[in-house]
Formats: structure tokens, sequence, C-alpha cells
């Protein structure tokens, strides 16, 4: 459920930066009532980092994507999902690697399409099998 919310405030963000800080405490508040404190805390987390660090998480996305792919080129869905999903393998370590897969997989079935669903498993699979290079590259030293 978190994960939804995050997903959803992302995608808002795209479309509307001035009204992220609304849509990411009208989330808590939801996630709160509906699901408990971890969640909303994990929400506000997750969508804080990835708004904080795209420039570090977008040029990792790049990096994975077929040679005539841009993030421009993706649908602003499958970019959240990327985006989040990268950002729970690099800051959210306590994350199992395949956990963070997974949700975003079915983030991709849920939200946007089958095909979706293959090419973000895809680009997150090639993630995961350079992660140590990629935390190397990506993370800063005071965020280990």
């Amino acid at each position: 459920m978190a994960r939804e919310k995050a997903l959803q405030t992302l995608y808002q963000n795209e479309l509307n930066p001035d009204g992220v800080e609304r849509a990411m405490n009208k989330g808590a508040r939801y996630l709160r009532a509906e699901a408990g404190g971890g969640a909303s805390d994990f929400f506000l987390r997750l969508v804080q980092a990835v708004i904080q660090n795209m420039s570090r998480l977008d040029p990792v996305i790049q990096g994975y994507l077929k040679e005539d792919w841009t993030l421009s080129r993706l649908s602003l869905v499958d970019r959240s999902i990327l985006r989040m999903a990268v950002c729970e393998l690099l800051y959210e370590t306590e994350i199992p690697e395949g956990a963070s897969l997974n949700e975003a997989v079915e983030l991709a079935k849920t939200f946007s399409t089958e095909e979706s669903a293959r090419f973000i498993n895809g680009v997150l699979g090639s993630v995961v099998k350079n992660l140590d290079e990629v935390r190397r590259v990506a993370v800063p030293e005071d965020l280990t």
C-alpha cells in the first residue's frame, strides 16, 4: 500500500511538482489511518529519497536501458516505478533485493502493462546483478 501511494505521489510530482508536499501529507495521513505508522514512514522516506536523489537514480536507470531508449521515452508510470525500485535498492538496504524487484513488477502489472512489467523486471534484474558497482558509483560515502 505504501509503494502504491508513493507511485501515485511521484507520478503527481511529474505533472505538478508544486503540489508534491500536499500529496505527501495526504498520502501519509491515509496510510497512518489504513496501515499504520510504519507504512506512512516508509512512504514518506521513499518519496523524499526519490525526489532528493533523482540526479543519482536517473543515470543508473539510463545506464541499463537499451541504447535507443531514454528516460524521457518511458511512460511516467514506468519511470516512477524504476526510480522507486532503484532508490530502494540503493538506500533501503534492509529490504531484500528480490522484494524490491517483485514489488516493482507488481506495480507495473497493476498500473501499467504486462509488457512494462517484463521491461521493468529486465532493467532491475540487470541493476541487481551489478548492485555493488552501482552503489559505488551512485551512493556518496556519507550515505553508506
